[in-house]
């Protein structure tokens, strides 16, 4: 059971990089340094956004977007930050305690 809590813990900390990762590619094609007519940078792209949407999406819509600066990635990685480092060792410590 532990296993599981440590993959989960794992795949928490891969998704908290692949929204990085998309956050800075979306400022480099913002910022016109990588062009999204090149097919691999637009399959890469598109990938990336469709694996972050689902979540970053979600918060989007209930967070305001101030002089245009879009936060809901930092909430979402701030909400993956506590999950992996207070709600899953306290479900691995009462899982190990059996409470």
């Amino acid at each position: 059971m532990l296993n599981l809590i440590l993959f989960i813990d794992w795949l928490i900390g891969a998704y908290i990089w692949i929204i990085i990762i998309q956050a800075v590619l979306s400022w480099l094609i913002a910022f016109n340094v990588i062009n999204t007519n090149n097919r691999f940078v637009y399959s890469i792209g598109n990938a990336l956004y469709q694996l972050t949407e689902p979540v970053v999406g979600r918060v989007r819509r209930f967070l305001p977007t101030p002089s245009g600066i879009d936060f809901s990635p930092m909430v979402v990685i701030i909400g993956l930050i506590f999950l992996q480092r207070v709600a899953l060792p306290w479900v691995a410590n009462s899982l190990v305690t059996g409470m």
